[in-house]
Parts: structure tokens; sequence; C-alpha cells
């Protein structure tokens, strides 16, 4: 089953599995880091729905999926009890498509959600090792795949934000952490006080598929030439 409430309705990205124990499959979360073996098969088909033979470009596109079903699961957590699920001892299950499925004990209550405590759990705990696995998998610029990060936050707290009683604590909480350190340099965010609007200063290399374009927060106002 899945875990209830606000973050589980706004859709599957927020969405937690509850059972007594990990289902069948379901693996520590930790091993989606090591080796090549899930993520690079993730990545591999990803290059085929999206028709590109560029593994940089899946990769790209694979991680950012990735860090926005991390932060919107940490986010939304955060934004709706004030407090941080407890990774380490989260299992997944990582299909070929959409967001991975995420199994977390039930009733183990975390830390308090501050930035602090998002920044290492989720900055350091979880998107630094995801990004240097991705990296084993293709060679990626660091900058592009802290854009990734900062982009797929952005997108959580947007999508928090049509529960008007999450709206501000999901756009303050994202403002802190894309001040901190390893996202500082990512792109430009609004001032608080208006809609949450970012502005990054990398690409993510989406336009380079068959068909695709520039993603609404992109640093390019034109698809460069390939």
């Amino acid at each position: 089953m899945t875990a209830a409430g606000p973050p589980a309705a706004l859709g599957p990205y927020f969405a937690v599995r509850s059972d007594p124990s990990p289902p069948p499959g379901f693996r520590p979360l930790a091993e989606l880091y090591g080796g090549r073996g899930p993520l690079a098969a993730r990545v591999a088909e990803v290059a085929r729905v999206l028709g590109t033979a560029e593994v940089r470009v899946a990769a790209s596109t694979a991680h950012l999926g990735l860090a926005a079903r991390l932060w919107s699961v940490a986010l939304g957590a955060a934004a709706v009890t004030g407090r941080m699920p407890e990774w380490g001892g989260a299992w997944f299950a990582l299909p070929p498509q959409g967001p991975f499925d995420l199994w977390m004990p039930a009733g183990a209550a975390g830390p308090a959600a501050g930035v602090e405590v998002l920044e290492r759990t989720v900055l350091d705990g979880q998107l630094a090792p995801l990004a240097a696995a991705v990296r084993a998998v293709a060679p990626l610029a660091p900058g592009l795949l802290a854009g990734n990060a900062a982009s797929a936050l952005v997108g959580a707290a947007r999508q928090l934000g049509s529960v008007p009683r999450l709206r501000g604590p999901a756009a303050a909480l994202t403002r802190e952490l894309l001040a901190r350190p390893a996202l500082a340099g990512a792109g430009a965010v609004t001032a608080p006080g208006g809609p949450l609007g970012f502005r990054r200063t990398s690409c993510c290399l989406y336009y380079r598929t068959p068909g695709g374009g520039l993603c609404g927060d992109c640093v390019f106002t034109r698809a460069p030439g390939r």
C-alpha cells in the first residue's frame, strides 16, 4: 500500500509505500548508487524511449527524474509533518520508466526537517551519491547535475504549492536550499514575496532529443545548434 495524506495525493512522485516490510523485489536504497547495475539499465531504457543514441542526454534525463522523486518525498514530508523521513531504512524498486517505488518503515519519525537536515540527508546523503553514480555511467558535468537537482527541487515545491497551506513552507525551504553551497551556483531564484521562480545556469540537454525543446527554466532562450 502507499502512504496517504497530502503528499501522496499530489501524485506518484510524492507517494511512499508503507507495507509492514519491504515488498518483494525491493532493495536497500543505497544499492541504487552502487555500481552500474540498476542505474545503467534505467539510462539505457530512457535512451530507448527518447530515441537518442547520446548516453549523456539519457543519463541527464534519468537523473532529473530520480532527483525529482527524492526531493518530492523529502520536501513533501518537511512541508506536511515538519519532519524528515528515515532515509537510512528506505528500500526501492526501479521500473524501466516513471518514478521509482520507495518503501520506508512506517512510524519511523525522523529529525525535524530544517534546512540543515534537508541538506545533510538529501543533498549530501542522497543526491551526492546519485550524481557520482550517474557520472560513472556518462560523463556529465557537475554543474549540469547540480542544475538538475535544483530544477527538480523547484518543481517539487511548485507541485506542493498547489495545496495553499503548503505553498509558503515549501517555497521558504526551497529558497534556503538553493542558497546552500551544493546548489548556490545552479541558478537564480526569485525573491520572497512573490511566486517561486527559477532559471538555471545550465542545460539538462533535453533539447538534443528528437523533437525535444527547451525546459521552462533553461539557461538558453534558444536551442543551440548541434
